[in-house]
């Protein structure tokens, strides 16, 4: 079964980066790409998404306030936050995103999310 993935990012160049990331990775379907971050939370309304990596800083919303829309959803995908600012590793710590990378991210910084995430979804464990 594939993980089903999204992707944000107001930079066209380091949207086709990851796009071409994902287009490669084996077990992953990049269900869709976007450079504004209120088309992700309608997308996903509609869509079945798992994860979504997504830069902090944008300009209609930021990543951080996506990742607090998404929570609120039924089915709330993995936000992976992805900033140059190093300080807001904190902040995807505070909203208990599933992850964040630094950027410039690399492909292994991105395999290695997926792979945590696959990880963490074959444990069947029931928390009370």
């Amino acid at each position: 079964m594939a993980i089903h993935i999204a992707a944000v990012d107001n930079d066209p160049d380091l949207l086709d980066k990851i796009e071409d990331i994902f287009r490669h990775m084996d077990g992953v379907e990049l269900m869709g790409c976007f450079q504004e971050a209120v088309a992700v939370v309608e997308f996903v309304k509609n869509n079945r998404v798992d994860m979504v990596f997504t830069d902090i800083v944008m300009p209609d919303i930021s990543g951080i306030s996506l990742a607090s829309e998404l929570s609120k959803l039924d089915y709330a995908p993995a936000v992976v936050l992805m900033s140059s600012i190093p300080g807001f590793s904190l902040e995807a710590w505070k909203i208990q995103a599933f992850g964040f990378i630094e950027k410039p991210y690399t492909r292994a910084q991105i395999v290695q999310m997926v792979k945590r995430y696959k990880r963490i979804i074959k444990m069947d464990i029931d928390i009370v």
